[in-house]
C-alpha cells in the first residue's frame, strides 16, 4: 500500500489531497478563488498566485493532520497551466519533498483528469478513449495504457470551457459561466437558435468554439429583446452537440471499450445525459466534485506513475505548455 500526497496549483484552485493506492481518498481539500476573479470575469494570474501563496502551507497541514499516515511520495502539476500558479504548487512540492526526504513524481494535469474516474475504489482500467472537457482544454486522446497517450483532436482556438465563460458575459451572467448557463439554460428553448457546430461534417477530430461564441455575439446584437434563457439553452445544445458528434467518431474509429469524460464540463447535465442516452460503450465520468481541478485526481496519476517507475528530482521546473504526448 502506497500514499501519496498531492498538490494541484495549475490556476486558480489550492489543492491538497492524500490518497491511498490511487483511488482510495483520505483528504481532498480544494480552496476556490472564484469570488476573488468573479469581478474580473475571468482568472487573473498575479492574484491566483498570491492566493496560493497565502493559504498552502496551512491547507497542507490540515491535509496531513486530517490523514493521519505515513507519506511515501509526493506528487505535484508541473503543467499545463499559469505559470506563477505553477512555480507555487512546484516549489512548495520540492520543499516539502527535499525536508521528508521523499520521492517527488511530476504529474501533467491533463493526465490528472484522466485518472480522475478512478477515485471512487475502481482501478484503472485501459485502453479507453477520453474526452477531456475544461476551461483550458478540449482535447480526444487514446489512452492505450497507462502513461501511453495519443492526441486524436484538439480545439483550433477557443476550448469548450472557455467559450462557455465567453458567452456567459455576453448574457450578464455571473463567473463561471458553465454553471451559470446551465442554470439560465433549464428555462430557454433550445431550439430557438440555430447556432452552428463548427466541423460537424467534417472526419477530422477537432473542435473550434470561437465560432460559436461570435454567433452568439450577432444573435444578441441582431436581436436585442431575445430572451437570454433561449440564448443560453440554445449556446448549450451547440457547444455539447458538437462534443457528442466528435466523440462518437473517436469512438468508430479507435473502437475503443469504455470512454472517460473529465474536466470541468464534464460536470454540464446535459452532456452527462447525452453521454448515457448515446454512447454505447460504458462511459467513466467523475463525481462532480471531482470534476473541476483538485489534488486527489493529481495523486491518482501521480501514484500509477510512481507505480511505474516515474520520478522527478529537485531540478524539476513547472513548464506552462506542457504537452501530454
Amino acid at each position: 500500500m502506497k500514499t501519496v500526497f498531492a498538490i494541484e496549483t495549475s490556476c486558480d484552485e489550492t489543492g491538497l489531497a492524500v490518497v491511498e493506492d490511487g483511488t482510495r481518498m483520505l483528504v481532498n481539500d480544494v480552496a476556490s478563488q472564484i469570488p476573488l476573479h468573479a469581478e474580473f470575469g475571468g482568472v487573473v494570474p498575479e492574484i491566483a498566485s498570491r492566493q496560493h501563496t497565502e493559504i498552502i502551507s496551512q491547507m497542507a497541514d490540515r491535509a496531513l493532520q486530517q490523514a493521519g499516515t505515513a507519506i511515501d511520495a509526493v506528487a505535484v502539476t508541473h503543467g499545463p497551466g499559469l505559470m506563477g500558479s505553477l512555480l507555487v504548487g512546484v516549489n512548495f512540492a520540492k520543499a516539502f519533498a527535499y525536508a521528508k526526504d521523499l520521492p517527488i513524481v511530476p504529474v501533467n494535469h491533463i493526465e490528472g483528469h484522466i485518472f480522475s474516474p478512478f477515485l471512487c475504489g475502481a482501478p484503472p482500467e485501459f485502453p479507453a478513449l477520453a474526452l477531456i472537457v475544461s476551461g483550458g482544454h478540449t482535447m480526444l486522446i487514446m489512452c492505450r495504457a497507462p502513461h501511453d497517450y495519443e492526441l486524436l483532436g484538439t480545439t483550433r482556438d477557443d476550448a469548450v470551457g472557455e467559450s462557455f465563460d465567453k458567452v456567459a458575459r455576453l448574457l450578464d451572467l455571473p463567473y463561471p459561466g458553465g454553471p451559470s448557463i446551465q442554470r439560465a439554460a433549464e428555462k430557454g428553448d433550445p431550439q430557438a437558435f440555430r447556432f452552428p457546430r463548427a466541423f460537424e461534417k467534417s472526419d477530422k477530430l477537432e473542435f473550434s468554439y470561437s465560432g460559436l461564441k461570435t454567433a452568439v455575439l450577432y444573435a444578441l446584437r441582431d436581436k436585442p429583446d431575445a430572451v437570454h434563457a433561449d440564448v443560453a439553452a440554445s449556446f448549450q445544445a451547440a457547444a455539447i452537440d458538437i462534443l457528442i458528434i466528435k466523440t462518437k467518431l473517436a469512438l468508430a474509429r479507435t473502437r475503443a471499450p469504455r470512454l472517460i469524460v473529465a474536466g470541468g464540463v464534464a460536470a454540464n447535465t446535459l452532456l452527462r445525459q447525452r453521454l448515457n442516452a448515446e454512447i454505447e460503450v460504458p462511459a467513466l465520468i467523475p463525481p462532480i466534485g471531482l470534476c473541476t481541478d483538485n489534488a486527489a485526481m493529481i495523486a491518482a496519476a501521480g501514484y500509477s506513475r510512481f507505480h511505474h517507475g516515474f520520478r522527478g528530482d529537485l531540478r524539476l521546473t513547472p513548464n506552462p505548455g506542457l504537452v501530454l504526448v
